[in-house]
């Protein structure tokens, strides 16, 4: 039986690979930083989990430890300035370890890299990670792809909404480049069939679909599987990446300080060199997957709220890791609260049912036009914004994006805390729980807590105080209507 390990676990490639890798017999091994991410996941109880930072030597040691093949997929795209040194670092430092414990394969998953063209930042990153692996002394395959076409992916993300929202665009000069896309599906299974090389292989391999497509193309073509009219598209060419990532930021839920460098690559051709994967991976009896039905079935997948992993299943780059505002030995200075008790006429499960469907199109009960607002702002500063929406629209697990929060905790249908993600001078939190008394009232508690970084921190929550009885006061009171119609409809049915 082979030994895996898969770094990027709670990502959107990890995710979907774990399952794969315990479909195909592996022992699966996966090194997350929060636990609690991991448990969220069906397959939790079938893998060993490594709870460890992979920028820490005797963490990654430890995950590395009796493994066969390493699956690397950590990238730190989006984290700003330097972002390059440190995925440099840590992949090398996932070498020099693996080489010590007597790791017979690295796997990495890179992007297409091509011949004779500047690259875009994030490309040359992606890159040199290649050079590290493939330069130390354990057998690595690098796999180099071209965009990735699945429900959830950042990519496909943004091909979607541009093409859904906008039957007339301005774009620049990037929607000619020529592009080889690939179904998620393909990809798992070159990453699945890539432990099984021989021990010479030592080598990169560019991975495609069977179409060559430029990004105009590849947007009339989702119209037409979408059942959308033609899209009219004037490229310019004095639309800068900077410019661009903005307008990508505004017009998707991709924010701009990950639509930037996704952007950036578009500029340059992605189109395989060769197919000689198919040595060691053969395509499959029915050949590779074409980019219409890829995107029929990524379409097939979100209709369906079947979507196991999205690009925001992984932190926001440079989320905090402080400590949880319930720690009793938080050492942060101030911690501002906003506390609200109310009691519920409606049973526990009602209420919880409401506070679990919030965010996404449900909306967040309260005053929609601020929260709009505060969700326009926060993207046109780099942040997420509201456009993430939900996985689910109706369960809610750790780890989940919730427009601009993340769920940190949730625990017996009870309580709920999420963790901004938003750009604030600080760090905040929001909780939601459900309660009773020994009279058999179900009541409902909200607490809002802030943590400020620096005289803007401090600022910042006084400025916002007067609007928290409109928004929080009105959320809370929302919420408990909502609960309340849920049991009388409930009741009138029977």
């Amino acid at each position: 039986m082979t030994r895996s390990l898969v770094t990027g676990a709670t990502g959107y490639i990890g995710g979907r690979l774990v399952p794969e890798l315990l479909d195909a017999g592996h022992d699966v091994r996966v090194l997350v930083r929060d636990e609690g991410k991991a448990r969220a996941h069906a397959w939790a109880d079938d893998v060993e989990i490594a709870v460890g930072d992979a920028g820490k030597p005797d963490d990654v040691a430890k995950a590395v430890a009796d493994v066969d093949v390493v699956y690397y997929l950590l990238h730190s795209i989006g984290t700003g300035a330097g972002f390059a040194d440190t995925e440099q670092e840590t992949a090398a430092l996932f070498a020099e370890a693996s080489e010590k414990a007597g790791v017979t394969r690295i796997v990495y998953l890179g992007g297409m890299i091509p011949q004779d063209e500047e690259l875009s930042e994030h490309l040359k990153s992606r890159a040199q990670v290649g050079d590290v692996l493939l330069e130390s002394a354990v057998p690595a395959t690098v796999l180099q792809a071209g965009v990735v076409i699945g429900s959830g992916s950042a990519s496909f993300e943004m091909l979607r909404y541009l093409t859904e929202r906008l039957p007339v665009m301005v774009t620049p000069r990037w929607v000619r480049s020529r592009i080889q896309p690939i179904a998620i599906r393909d990809v798992l299974r070159y990453l699945v069939g890539s432990a099984s090389m021989p021990a010479d292989v030592n080598r990169r391999f560019d991975i495609g679909g069977p179409d060559v497509l430029t990004y105009f193309d590849m947007m009339q073509r989702y119209a037409k599987v979408a059942g959308l009219p033609r899209r009219r598209v004037l490229p310019v060419p004095v639309l800068s990446p900077w410019l661009s990532s903005h307008w990508v930021g505004l017009i998707t839920p991709v924010p701009a300080s990950l639509a930037r460098p996704l952007v950036e690559s578009l500029r340059n051709t992605v189109v395989a060199q060769d197919h000689d994967i198919a040595q060691h991976v053969p395509d499959p009896p029915d050949g590779l997957i074409g980019y219409e039905r890829s995107v029929q079935l990524a379409l097939t997948k979100i209709q369906d709220l079947d979507v196991p992993t999205r690009w925001s299943s992984a932190s926001t780059p440079g989320a905090p890791s402080e400590p949880l505002p319930s720690d009793p030995d938080w050492s942060g200075g101030s911690l501002y609260k906003d506390e609200r008790t109310r009691e519920v006429d409606a049973s526990p499960e009602a209420l919880w049912s409401v506070i679990e469907g919030i965010g996404g199109h449900n909306g967040w009960y309260s005053w929609n036009l601020a929260w709009t607002i505060r969700g326009l702002l926060d993207r046109m500063v780099g942040g997420p914004g509201l456009r993430r929406g939900r996985r689910d629209s109706r369960d809610l697990v750790v780890g989940d994006a919730l427009d601009f929060w993340r769920v940190e905790a949730t625990d017996d249908r009870s309580f709920l805390r999420l963790r901004a993600e938003m750009k604030l001078p600080g760090l905040a939190w929001l909780e939601l729980q459900v309660g009773s008394t020994d009279g058999g009232t179900t009541t409902f508690h909200h607490r809002a807590l802030f943590h400020p970084r620096g005289l803007l921190g401090h600022l910042y929550w006084w400025a916002i105080l007067p609007f928290h009885g409109i928004v929080f006061g009105g959320m809370q009171r929302n919420i408990a209507r909502a609960a309340e119609q849920a049991d009388q409809s409930r009741e009138r049915r029977r």
